[in-house]
């Protein structure tokens, strides 16, 4: 199993869009056991695995970091993707879009201007990467709220 580990990082570090992309995709999939878990409290029988699957894949395919784009444009290929007709993914953009928003702005700034002023270089990651579990959960939530 380590030789396996060591290899599958010796690609990461050559590829270092790939080792991004997994760990967007890893993300988004914490987040949604997370909000399936937690905040929905739907428990282990209730998990809905194709979601979080979906959420991987929107995670590892597509996340990045422009958030006014970003936002809406996840809102409308997770709505796709859960087979919402064009109109009532227009409906549920126009309705979660804006708080989605709000709530980005509320959450990463402050985040951002901590993590470079008062936490040390080689933790900062760590601090982004806890923050996004969070963050993906709430997304999770907002997009699969029907």
């Amino acid at each position: 199993m380590a030789a396996l580990w060591r290899g599958c990082g010796r690609v990461l570090a050559r590829r270092p869009g790939a080792a991004q992309a997994l760990t967007a995709g890893a993300l988004m999939g914490a987040g949604d056991v997370i909000a399936q878990q937690l905040v929905e409290q739907r428990g282990l029988r209730g998990h809905h695995c194709p979601r979080t699957l979906k959420m991987m894949a929107i995670g590892f395919c597509f996340v990045g970091a422009f958030a006014p784009c970003f936002l809406g444009c996840f809102l409308g290929v997770t709505g796709a993707v859960n087979g919402l007709s064009v109109q009532d993914n227009w409906s549920k953009i126009r309705q979660d879009y804006m708080d989605a928003l709000m709530t980005n702005y509320c959450i990463w700034p402050p985040v951002q201007i901590a993590n470079f002023y008062f936490v040390p270089l080689q933790h900062r990651l760590a601090v982004v990467q806890c923050v996004a579990i969070v963050w993906n959960c709430y997304l999770s939530w907002k997009a699969n709220r029907m």
